[in-house]
C-alpha cells in the first residue's frame, strides 16, 4: 500500500472514530414498553420500605398503565400498611435486551415525587458491581437537583478536572472505597428533578456510552436550544451537536470495557427507608417508615409518565 493510500485509510479510521452519529434500533412508547420490560416482583435490594408486584398485580391494581404514548408505573396511593407486613406495593422494570455501546434518550413527562419517595432509572450489569453500574436519574423525598451516578468494582477513577455543567461530588467509583457512593455528579439546573422538574413539564435524559467513555445530558422541557433530534426522537442521532454534558466520565483511569459489562435498563419507583438523618434534613414529617405506612395518599404523584423511550447504536 502506497504512502498516501495509507494517509486515506488512517484518515477515514480517524474519521470514524470521532463519528458520533447512531442509529435507532429500539423505540419503546406507550404498551411498547410493557413488551418490552420484564415487571420483578421482588423484594427491594436497597431495603426500602417498597414491595415490588408482579405484572398482573401491577395491571390489576393500575400500578402500570398504558395508552397511546403514556405509559405510567406508580406506587399504591390507596392503602394504609400495617407495621408487621410489606411496604407499599410498586413497581419495577427490567429491559428484556441488554446494551453496550448505545445512546439512551428518555422523554419523561412526570418522575415520582413526594417525602419518601426514590424514583430511579439506571443500567446495570448482571453481576454488580464488577459489571457496572450507571445511575442516570437519581434522588430522594424531592430533593433535587438529578444526581447521576456510577458504581464500579476496584480501578476506576475520575479525573477532579473534566469538561461537564454537573458538579462532581466523588472521583472514585469504586464502591468498597467508597461505602457504595460511587463517583456522583450533581446536576446544577434545579429542574431536572423531582416537582421542579414536574412543574416544567419534564424533559429529556440521554446517556451515550462507548468504551473511551459515559455521558449524560439533561434538557427541560421548556429549555431553549434542545437538539432536534433529541426533542423528536429522530431516527439518527448526532451527539456531537449536544454540547457539553451534565455529566462526563471519561476511560482515561476507568478502563470502560472491563468495568462495564452488557447492562439492562431498570426503571423502579421505589420507597425511601434510608438514613433518618438524610429523611429529616428534606424537611418531611414523622419518620420514613411510619409516614410511608400511614399516608397512602402522600403518594398519588409517585408515578412516572413516560412519553417514550429511544435507543440508538
Amino acid at each position: 500500500m502506497s504512502f498516501f493510500a495509507r494517509a486515506l485509510a488512517l484518515g477515514s479510521i480517524f474519521t470514524l472514530a470521532q463519528c458520533a452519529t447512531y442509529s435507532q434500533t429500539d423505540s419503546h412508547t406507550g404498551t411498547g414498553f410493557l413488551k418490552s420490560f420484564t415487571v420483578q416482583a421482588m423484594s427491594d435490594p436497597t431495603h426500602g420500605r417498597v414491595n415490588y408486584v408482579d405484572a398482573a398485580t401491577a395491571a390489576s391494581k393500575n400500578l402500570t398503565f398504558a395508552s397511546g404514548n403514556t405509559f405510567i408505573l406508580r406506587s399504591d396511593h390507596t392503602t394504609v400498611l400495617k407495621s408487621s407486613g410489606p411496604g407499599r406495593n410498586s413497581v419495577r422494570m427490567q429491559s428484556n435486551k441488554q446494551f453496550t455501546t448505545s445512546v439512551m434518550v428518555f422523554n419523561i413527562r412526570h418522575m415520582p415525587e413526594g417525602c419518601g419517595t426514590w424514583p430511579a432509572v439506571w443500567t446495570v450489569g448482571a453481576d454488580w458491581p464488577s459489571e457496572g453500574e450507571i445511575d442516570i436519574v437519581e434522588g430522594v423525598n424531592d430533593q433535587g437537583p438529578d444526581q447521576i451516578t456510577l458504581h464500579t468494582g476496584s480501578g476506576c477513577t475520575m479525573p477532579s478536572s473534566r469538561s461537564q455543567t454537573g458538579t462532581a461530588l466523588q472521583n472514585n467509583c469504586d464502591v468498597d472505597a467508597s461505602n457504595n457512593a460511587g463517583c456522583g455528579v450533581r446536576v446544577t439546573d434545579t429542574r431536572s428533578y423531582g416537582p421542579i422538574f414536574n412543574d416544567h413539564g419534564g424533559g429529556w435524559f440521554a446517556v451515550e456510552r462507548t468504551s473511551s467513555f459515559i455521558k449524560v445530558w439533561f434538557w427541560s422541557r421548556d429549555a431553549t436550544g434542545i437538539p432536534s433530534d433529541v426533542m423528536n426522537g429522530e431516527t439518527t442521532v448526532n451527539t456531537g451537536n449536544w454540547g457539553t454534558p451534565r455529566a462526563y466520565f471519561p476511560g482515561t483511569s476507568c478502563p470502560m470495557s472491563s468495568m462495564f459489562g452488557p447492562h439492562n435498563i431498570v426503571i423502579n419507583c421505589g420507597d425511601w427507608a434510608g438514613s433518618s438523618s438524610v429523611y429529616a434534613a428534606s424537611g418531611c414529617p414523622s419518620t420514613c417508615v411510619g409516614y410511608v405506612n400511614n399516608n397512602p395518599s402522600a403518594f398519588n404523584n409517585a408515578y412516572f409518565d413516560f412519553a417514550w423511550l429511544k435507543i440508538y447504536q
